[in-house]
């Protein structure tokens, strides 16, 4: 060694600081990589994704190899350090030239290329395997020899395992968050995946048209009214009851009536024989579901009826696929933001659709409208001109009708 001269020496110690920052870099970034992302350049054929897996199947492996070699170059740099120093300036600058190596390697080598792996990690992934990959065919007896003492040490607390790792599948809300955290996906396709992740959550009820809101023909109306309503009507299909929608005997299809209409000896009669059968849906049936059931039955429309057999009310394909895709029609806005930051809602609005627009988290489980939410919240429907803070929202009825609140303005949080 006294024969190597100091600049040999010094480059030597330069380049067991890189090599040392390679290995820390290449760790972090290793862990880091998002394995979802590497199974996908897996499928492309990414030569180095495929090198970067098949390391990471085997995680016990690749940190023996990696905190062997690591070690290795820095015990190696304290003792190039040591021999520099007493060189240089004799036993009395060991000290300083050992602290001076520490502070080297823990900026140099340590902080900053883990960094560079925690902010690039397929970078330095995709790079590191093509030379770890040889690396741990040369080492891999040492490796093994170090793995099998680590696992003996583990073993004492039930980590009996430590060779492969598996991907974690994701539940619902950690795929909703990866959704909603995907900056680059444009927002009307991350409101279409939201969207389709909640169809096995929300049911039916959800989504349909209420009873007192439905469109349909009552048989014991004049003939006159309802060729009336036949030809204003701006729905394809409409129920056909007696008296009340529970009365309810089948669904018309307009195209198959309208050319009867003027035929002077139309009567009620042509409806009753151009009827199909009343198709029912129970309450609880979810949204997956009953688009199945559609899809399996060739039906676009279906009543929604209670435990009793009472009808609740009204879904048809269009609100289903209205469910995933969003308005299909432009309507005028159930839910208007105003310019300080308020919100104007109808409080017919369903609570999901609130809270889809608004990325609120209203609660679901109970009410399905913002108006029985309410009306619950209070236990009375309240008069105009009333504030009350609703899970964390400061409220104010705007209009209401005798039985029923009917706007309402959120408030902006301050």
């Amino acid at each position: 060694m006294n024969d190597i001269s100091l600049s040999i020496l010094f480059g030597i110690l330069a380049a067991l600081l890189i090599i040392s920052a390679f290995f820390s870099g290449s760790e972090t970034a290793l862990m880091t990589l998002n394995r979802y992302r590497l199974q996908h350049l897996v499928k492309k054929n990414h030569k180095g994704a495929i090198k970067a897996h098949q390391l990471l199947k085997r995680p016990d492996r690749l940190l023996g190899l990696i905190l062997l070699g690591n070690n290795f170059v820095n015990i190696l740099a304290s003792s190039l350090t040591t021999l520099i120093a007493i060189r240089v300036s004799g036993d009395n600058a060991i000290a300083p030239a050992i602290g001076l190596l520490a502070f080297g390697l823990l900026v140099f080598s340590e902080v900053t290329p883990k960094t560079l792996g925690a902010l690039k990690p397929e970078l330095l992934a995709l790079l590191s395997s093509w030379i770890y990959i040889p690396l741990l065919k040369i080492f891999y007896p040492l490796v093994w020899v170090i793995n099998s003492i680590s696992s003996l040490l583990l073993w004492p607390f039930g980590i009996k395992n430590t060779s492969n790792t598996t991907l974690e599948s994701l539940n619902k809300d950690e795929l909703k968050s990866i959704v909603s955290d995907a900056n680059h996906l444009p927002a009307r396709y991350q409101n279409m995946l939201l969207s389709i992740l909640d169809l096995e959550s929300a049911s039916v009820t959800d989504i349909m048209t209420h009873r007192n809101e439905i469109v349909g023909i009552d048989l014991e109306e004049s003939v006159e009214d309802i060729i009336e309503q036949l030809q204003n009507s701006p729905h394809t299909r409409l129920p056909v009851y007696k008296k009340n929608i529970d009365r309810v005997i089948g669904f018309l299809h307009l195209r198959t009536i309208l050319s009867q209409i003027s035929d002077p000896d139309f009567d009620k009669h042509n409806i009753t024989n151009s009827l199909s059968k009343p198709f029912f849906i129970p309450a609880s049936t979810s949204i997956h579901k009953q688009m199945q059931i559609f899809k399996a039955e060739k039906l676009r429309i279906g009543l929604v009826v209670d435990e009793y057999g009472d009808v609740q009310g009204l879904v048809t394909l269009d609100d289903l696929l209205q469910e995933i895709v969003g308005e299909l029609v432009s309507e005028e806005p159930d839910i208007k933001m105003q310019k300080d930051g308020s919100y104007l809602v109808d409080a017919g609005v369903t609570i999901r659709e609130l809270n889809r627009i608004t990325h609120w988290d209203l609660p679901t489980e109970g009410p399905k409208t913002l108006n029985g939410l309410v009306i619950e919240y209070m236990e009375t429907i309240p008069e105009p001109g009333t504030s009350v803070k609703l899970h964390g929202h400061i409220i104010e009825i705007i209009k209401r009708d005798e039985n029923a609140i009917k706007l309402i303005k959120f408030n902006p949080k301050r």
